[in-house]
């Protein structure tokens, strides 16, 4: 079965390659893609497949049926882009000013779609229901994977898998992890307000760039003097803005920034500790402040049995050159809500550009994948998906 499997695949990357660099030209940002999804349920109704659209938002979701009993396995991609301009020099360019896939998305999408093809003319042959969510808004909280769950995507399944092709590793490189392997994203705001005045009066003022200032420093001890050393935690101040003539002393200043954990405990500290930071910080200068903390994804944390499963189905990919455990990834994503309602795991497929030794990194404006990973990515799952079937 998976030699049929494969045998469709390679006959159809050329269209899989079409399809990624289509979308990869009409990019479109999270909770905004409703071409995009059109174009998906599009390519599900012209090949008769069961499709739903409108899936807690922008979500797609198909099914196709096996003509034997068995598991209900899922497989997601998500498809959404990001707000960056796109840098490369290559035909498949964004056409979308200001807006491109620059983290793998549109590969997601298109291995997806020729996968559930493939399977889909295997049908007769196939045990079980395989379901494919295509995912919008993975790249802003509070996300799509949610309420695409609450409108009932997992609904009957079993056992669901995911890749994300990764472009800081070689084609042909699959790399996994049992318990946590992607952290909690959360992202915080803080309005630092103070008493506004000449520059050359300082002493009749409240200087909020100054209070932000030694906010942005004083943060810092939080991870490297409160977190115990051998708990992961990052906390990042991203954006400070006060703008202001040259000769006025700011009385507002704005800090924007993110926390990443993998324990709940940790995670849960961090955000109290921050505010009494600000108020410990704000009170030595005499500055008022507003502190808001919003709770992004939870930790990606992949079930055991799942995980070694996925390990064992990489093995019979002979394009699979190199299968290793992957170190704790600080990136977010919201695959952790999948694995938090049914068993199954999250891994990443090498796709570090051929030409590029070093590969530009994800979100980056000249991000690109080496495409051949999205047939890499395309077997593995598919044979996970046929192979759970015998699993006990």
């Amino acid at each position: 079965m998976l030699e049929k499997l494969f045998s469709k695949l390679e006959a159809s990357y050329e269209d899989m390659v079409a399809i990624r660099r289509y979308l990869h030209q009409h990019p479109e940002l999270s909770f905004q893609e409703d071409k995009t999804a059109k174009f998906i349920q599009s390519f599900y109704e012209k090949l008769n497949i069961e499709v739903k659209g409108k899936v807690g938002g922008n979500g797609v979701v198909a099914r196709v049926y096996g003509s034997k009993p068995g598991k209900t396995v899922a497989l997601r991609a998500d498809f959404d882009a990001l707000p960056i301009q796109d840098e490369k020099d290559v035909p498949y360019k964004s056409l979308v000013p200001g807006v491109m896939h620059a983290c793998g998305h549109d590969g997601h999408t298109a291995t997806l779609l020729l996968l559930a093809k493939a399977l889909n003319e295997l049908k007769d042959e196939l045990e079980g229901t395989y379901v494919f969510i295509h995912q919008h808004a993975e790249e802003y909280a509070p996300g799509g994977a949610k309420p695409m769950i609450e409108d009932g995507c997992l609904d009957g399944v079993d056992v669901i898998f995911g890749t994300h092709l990764w472009a800081g590793e070689p084609t042909g490189t699959i790399q996994y992890r049992i318990g946590p392997i992607m952290a909690a994203a959360d992202r915080f705001e803080i309005e630092i307000q103070g008493q506004g005045g000449h520059g050359a009066q300082p002493h009749k003022t409240k200087d909020a760039i100054l209070t932000a200032s030694q906010l942005v420093v004083n943060l810092q001890q939080i991870v490297s003097r409160r977190v115990n050393p051998v708990e992961s935690a990052v906390v990042t101040v991203a954006s400070f803005t006060a703008q202001n003539a040259f000769n006025v002393i700011a009385d507002k200043a704005k800090l924007v920034g993110t926390v990443r954990t993998f324990n709940e405990e940790v995670r849960t500290f961090i955000e109290e500790e921050i505010e009494r930071v600000i108020h410990g910080t704000c009170f030595t200068s005499d500055c008022a402040y507003n502190y808001d903390f919003v709770r992004g994804y939870p930790a990606v944390v992949n079930h055991a049995k799942e995980t070694e499963f996925l390990i064992a189905c990489a093995r019979e990919v002979a394009e699979v050159k190199t299968i290793e455990e992957t170190e704790l990834q600080m990136g977010g994503e919201d695959f952790a809500y999948y694995l938090e309602k049914v068993p199954g795991t999250f891994f990443f497929t090498g796709a570090k550009p051929l030409d590029n030794s070093q590969g530009y990194p994800h979100h980056h404006p000249k991000f690109d994948i080496d495409e051949n990973a999205m047939l890499i990515a395309a077997k593995t799952l598919g044979t996970a998906a046929i192979n759970i079937h015998g699993k006990e």
